[in-house]
């Protein structure tokens, strides 16, 4: 069946500190890129997050702040939505889950799954931290793993081996928050019966592994796996806090009790889409309940078992959903070979990164790209970014769009030559380039972002080697003839890398479309017109056989890039330190 709609959500960010790079390089970039892609392309997409609002971690960053839970979460809201945004991420809707509309849409989920008595009713103990006056969630006791004996296993998981268990089977527990020894005391809670889904899983999961088309990467899929191996349990889906949306008091036995935030937070997405339709006046049903969606979701690989096991199984044992066509999941980014560390405070906060270095946000997006932990955890240093930069964004690319430009003012004025006789190298580097939006787009499509961005870049490679061979500025009449076909070549090569651009570097790829007058919009004030070029689908490039067509006057010569100072460099990383 012919897609007729994607729906690509990214993982709510979790609202009790500003966002890092980790989180970009991890989901919203893979993200974004595919979103865009399929948007320039003349898709129809709808690309959706919001930020994850509830939950003890929120409750206890406040109470270190001193302020109440909502006005921690109206300040991180502000601000994630602010960097993301800067940054270049292009949301068509960035929703939170303390909204009406994820409380409303997430208590009528939460109703159906009831109504059907899905959930399974448990008493039992949980553990209670009596200096603190409250039960200890998940994340907030430690202890010896029961698997691989590990010393500082949380309560649900054990991030040495990766299993996930009941927090009563954890060994010698204490509060990661008081580091008391918390007690145990009895309590009642409504649990998701993951384990009665299995079978659904494993078929959904697997549906076309066998004719080797598979949906999921290589890591997605073996952390599946290996949980499916194990086993699943039935999973608590409420919780004793008072932070979070409250049971209905016309449920039995679950008087102030909340909706465990795991349980929530992935209806949120859901929520996100209905609050963009109902703005837009859109049928929310058609990206949710309509086969002719494709849904597909971007996550960091410690959110898989969330996304890839208890997300499905909440769908379907709804009814109503169609489920994700696939979910994509980056490894992790070190800084520095050190693990990402926000509680000890070794990140690169994003909104920082943007006030040290402004308007250079595709220097960033680039060197993150470039380095994407999409098969195995990789890491950034700042050695690394001055290098990619210097080196590759000012020496490749902004060289090679600064040596035509300039060189075009210089002879041309400004103008586009009239090509004359093509030699061999000409006809062949032309049916080269045209194969380019094709192969970049097949690689977006699989999710192979960094080759992607690889295969768009060595255009400027070749460029560059081009103009260095053929050497148009030599002022001979035959070097002035043949510099007409040789800075036209040039440019339809800088139009296609600005095309191509616009899923990776969307600041530059703007700066060249409007060198190049492909995608400006510019009112005149003499005689009040607007001239407009819209964006053109990839497979359309070269349909004319050019991008940019003789006596086009081009517009003015932007610098893209500037040199990473060694001292800026050495101020981060003490910074750092």
């Amino acid at each position: 069946m012919t897609k007729k709609r994607f729906l690509i959500t990214a993982a709510l960010p979790y609202a009790n500190g500003p966002i890092h790079i980790g989180h970009l390089s991890g989901v919203y970039l893979p993200a974004d890129i595919f979103a865009r892609y399929l948007k320039v392309n003349k898709k129809e997409v709808l690309f959706i997050s919001g930020t994850d609002e509830y939950g003890v971690p929120i409750t206890i960053k406040a109470k270190e702040k001193k302020i109440e839970p909502q006005k921690l979460v109206d300040k991180y809201h502000v601000s994630i939505k602010k960097s993301l945004k800067q940054i270049g991420i292009k949301f068509d809707n960035f929703s939170r889950t303390t909204s009406k509309i994820h409380s409303k849409n997430s208590l009528l989920f939460f109703n159906k799954l009831y109504k059907k008595n899905l959930f399974l009713e448990y008493e039992n103990y949980q553990y209670y931290d009596n200096k603190m006056k409250q039960f200890l969630p998940d994340r907030y006791i430690l202890g010896i793993c029961p698997n691989c004996k590990y010393k500082k296993a949380y309560g649900d998981q054990c991030e040495k081996c990766g299993i996930y268990f009941n927090i009563d089977e954890l060994l010698t527990p204490y509060s990661a928050i008081s580091k008391e020894i918390p007690k145990l005391k009895k309590t009642r809670h409504l649990y998701l019966p993951l384990n009665k889904y299995k079978n659904f899983l494993i078929k959904w999961f697997l549906r076309k592994w066998n004719q080797n088309k598979l949906l999921f990467k290589n890591n997605v899929y073996a952390q599946v796996k290996s949980y499916l191996k194990i086993g699943l349990k039935p999973r608590a889906i409420t919780r004793d806090l008072n932070w979070g949306i409250p049971i209905p008091s016309s449920i039995p036995k679950m008087k102030n009790k909340v909706l465990y935030v795991w349980f929530e937070a992935l209806i949120g997405y859901i929520s996100s889409t209905i609050e963009w339709c109902e703005r837009n006046k859109k049928d929310w049903k058609l990206y949710w309940q309509n086969k002719k969606t494709s849904i597909i979701q971007f996550i960091g690989k410690d959110n898989i078992f969330f996304h890839c096991l208890i997300f499905p199984v909440m769908l379907k044992a709804h009814g109503s959903y169609i489920l994700p066509e696939t979910i994509s999941a980056n490894e992790f980014l070190n800084i520095e070979n050190r693990k990402i560390s926000t509680s000890k405070n070794w990140a690169i906060w994003l909104h920082k990164y943007l006030k040290d270095f402004p308007n250079q946000q595709d220097v960033l997006r680039y060197v993150l790209i470039r380095n994407m932990p999409e098969k195995k955890d990789t890491n950034f240093s700042w050695n690394i970014f001055q290098k990619n930069n210097n080196s590759e964004l000012v020496s490749i690319l902004g060289n090679f769009i600064f040596r035509i430009m300039s060189f075009l003012k210089t002879k041309f004025n400004c103008f586009v030559p009239v090509p004359n006789k093509y030699f061999k190298q000409d006809i062949e580097l032309l049916s080269l380039i045209k194969i380019y939006p094709k192969i970049t787009g097949e690689l977006i499509k699989t999710y192979k972002f960094r080759k992607a961005l690889f295969k768009v870049f060595n255009l400027a490679r070749i460029g560059n080697q081009y103009l260095s061979k053929e050497e148009p500025w030599k002022t001979s009449n035959n070097y002035t003839y043949r510099s007409n076909t040789v800075l036209y070549i040039s440019l339809q090569i800088a139009g296609l890398i600005g095309y191509l651009l616009e899923p990776f570097l969307p600041f530059t790829s703007e700066k060249i479309l409007r060198m190049m007058c492909l995608k400006t919009t510019k009112t005149t004030k003499t005689t009040k017109t607007t001239k407009t070029t819209k964006t053109t689908k990839w497979k359309s490039l070269f349909r004319a056989n050019c991008i940019i067509k003789p006596g086009i006057k081009l517009g003015k010569n932007e610098l893209l890039f500037n040199i990473v100072q060694d001292s800026e460099i050495k101020r981060q990383i003490k910074n750092m330190s």
